[in-house]
């Protein structure tokens, strides 16, 4: 997977993944289930994936056109980009964050 035809590449700060995160911050905040999580590499915000109830990833895509998302998945290093529907590796971002485990597989 290539990034070159990602326009959005601009939009990157979040480039060292946190240690650590709790969940879903919308989740958490509204009591709701999760499956997989995915950071917003512009801001850092830590949605759920699609097939998540909330589908908090896309949620904030939408809400503040921050276009890309890492999965925070253990073994897992792809990032995606909702505006392009492109994914991709991009092995300047670093880091591995523990994550727990999650309430839907409970």
């Amino acid at each position: 997977m290539s990034p070159t035809s990602c326009s959005h590449l601009d939009q990157i700060e979040i480039t060292e993944l946190p240690e650590e995160v709790a969940g879903c911050e919308d989740c958490l905040a509204t009591g709701g289930v999760w499956l997989h999580l995915r950071i917003c590499l512009t801001c850092g915000h830590v949605g759920c994936c699609d097939d998540s109830p909330g589908k908090h990833a896309t949620a904030h895509a939408g809400a503040t056109s921050h276009q890309l998302i890492r999965s925070l998945e253990p073994g897992e290093d792809w990032v995606w980009c909702f505006a392009d529907s492109l994914g991709m590796r991009i092995p300047q971002i670093t880091g591995q964050t523990r994550i727990p485990p999650s309430p839907m597989l409970a």
